[in-house]
């Protein structure tokens, strides 16, 4: 099954490419559409099948490379499953989004069809090799979303973020090979790698293994200070490309950090969590203190994705403070930064679809150019507003649970660094009600419009309506009842912090 779920939307993509090119438009779109639904059924159904606390589920393995000890290992637990899920509703919605895509439409469905492959991949990978692997192809067709279908500075940003995030993937591939030199007999499965913990009692090799994988996953999530590609990759990708670029590709850095370095490397883990707690941190301020100073909406909402995943590295960072505090903070915490990561893919996937809107009517993401818009635009509007205060954590969100769950659980073994973090929800509250207040409230102004005439500014459209309501109401389901994912969740987050205790 899921072999299925992960290699169906890049089997339709060959097809796609094997379809003559002046074929109407709009059978890629029903073809695409049609796929990345497929997929989420099926997602749903492995969903169902389940069961909750029975550990890793839907194992596939294969020989694949043998004398290298590389096999094709794929299976579900709780901290991948949520993370599959909340891929193929992404994907669907950008499909839904980008129904009026004219530039090279069975290109550009094609490639996110190849690109939605990467990332379910990475999610279901129980193999190192297999891990980098979809790693890396996922640099790559991000490389070509952003570069072909960007705005006019895409190629120089696009650029920026391959070689930023290639070098990432150089550094963990060394710490790959790093653990399989260390493992006896030698093997790339993560599981076995898990279960013999090859570097224990080896400080100095430890070390060094953990600092490879963690800068490599760093660069991926990004944080601070291998952050710098982010804001010009999103500024300057489509919007779909950055829903997805946000809400799916930067949570392969932190659950990196999830399935490999804490339960793999539990010595190491230890032994440096505090430079993550400080690291996350950072982020957390950083992000939110640079997202403040912006006048580019799109590039706001960027920063603000650098301040949210300092929370989970914060998170994961607290969980690792073993005898320090309670053990139900540090799994509270665990489970925290995994909702973190499906809360903020859904809400921050729905601002980045929103900056789209923005952009198509006004041609410009400076906020200063607009005023007024929720007299001419009131469902676009509201559905911002809804957006930011789920973002910045408001009750009755997701964001609200994840964020509560990550401070609670990091309270106990690191007070000093979660109470500087509760200074970011303030900032981002702050920046979030300065948007909505210039662009939407006060007199009507908008872009491109000579003084006395009158600028048309549509409301959502109906393709739009249905790729971002639904990501909205996820976040307010999960936000009311996040039981039946906390479910899935917590057992993994118990197992994860017994490998880490040995």
């Amino acid at each position: 099954m899921l072999t299925a779920i992960v290699l169906l939307p890049t089997a339709v993509a060959a097809l796609l490419l094997c379809v003559p090119r002046g074929t109407p438009a709009a059978l890629f779109r029903w073809i695409w559409t049609a796929t990345a639904a497929a997929d989420l059924i099926l997602t749903v159904i492995v969903w169902a099948g389940y069961q909750q606390g029975g550990g890793t589920q839907y194992e596939t393995r294969a020989r694949w490379i043998p004398s290298a000890g590389i096999s094709y290992h794929v299976g579900v637990d709780g901290l991948s499953l949520p993370l599959v899920a909340v891929t193929c509703v992404l994907f669907l919605a950008c499909a839904l989004y980008a129904w009026r895509e004219t530039r090279r439409p069975r290109e550009f469905a094609a490639l996110f069809l190849f690109l939605q492959t990467t990332c379910l991949g990475l999610f279901v990978a129980l193999d190192l090799i297999l891990f980098f692997v979809f790693f890396d192809l996922s640099i790559v067709a991000m490389y070509f979303v952003i570069a072909g279908w960007g705005h006019r500075g895409a190629a120089r940003a696009a650029l920026k973020f391959f070689l930023y995030t290639f070098t990432g993937s150089l550094a963990l591939l060394l710490g790959f090979i790093g653990l399989y030199l260390a493992a006896d007999p030698h093997t790339f499965d993560i599981v076995e790698l898990t279960a013999a913990d090859p570097l224990a009692g080896r400080a100095t090799y430890g070390a060094l293994v953990l600092l490879a994988v963690a800068v490599g996953l760093a660069v991926k999530t990004p944080t601070v200070p291998f952050h710098t590609w982010l804001p010009p990759a999103h500024t300057e990708a489509p919007a779909a490309g950055s829903a997805i670029l946000a809400g799916v590709l930067l949570k392969m850095g932190t659950y990196g950090f999830l399935r490999i370095a804490m339960p793999v490397l539990p010595d190491a883990w230890r032994e440096y969590a505090l430079v993550l707690v400080v690291i996350g941190v950072v982020s957390v301020l950083h992000g939110a203190l640079v997202a403040l100073a912006q006048t580019d909406f799109k590039r706001m909402i960027a920063y603000t994705s650098v301040n949210h995943m300092g929370y989970i590295v914060l998170a994961i960072g607290a969980a690792g403070a073993v005898g320090t505090g309670p053990e139900e903070a540090r799994r509270l915490a665990v489970t925290g930064s995994v909702f973190q990561m499906v809360s903020h893919g859904l809400l921050t996937g729905a601002l980045f679809l929103l900056s789209g809107v923005l952009y198509e009517r006004g041609r410009t993401y400076r906020m200063s150019a607009y005023s007024g818009i929720a007299g001419r635009a009131p469902v676009f509007a509201a559905l911002t507003g809804l957006a930011a205060f789920a973002s910045l954590g408001l009750p009755g969100f997701s964001g609200f649970i994840a964020e509560f769950q990550i401070l609670t659980g990091s309270l106990g073994p690191r007070p000093v660094a979660t109470g500087l973090a509760v200074l970011g929800i303030l900032l981002t509250a702050g920046l979030f009600l300065r948007a909505l207040q210039q662009m939407f409230l006060g007199p009507l102004r908008l872009p491109l419009a000579a003084p006395g005439t009158d600028r048309p500014f549509p409301d959502v459209r109906l393709h739009e309506g249905l790729a971002i309501v639904p990501l909205l109401a996820l976040g307010v389901v999960l936000g009311l009842a996040p039981r039946f994912v906390l479910d899935i969740v917590e057992p993994a987050s118990r197992t994860l912090l017994e490998l880490l205790a040995r």
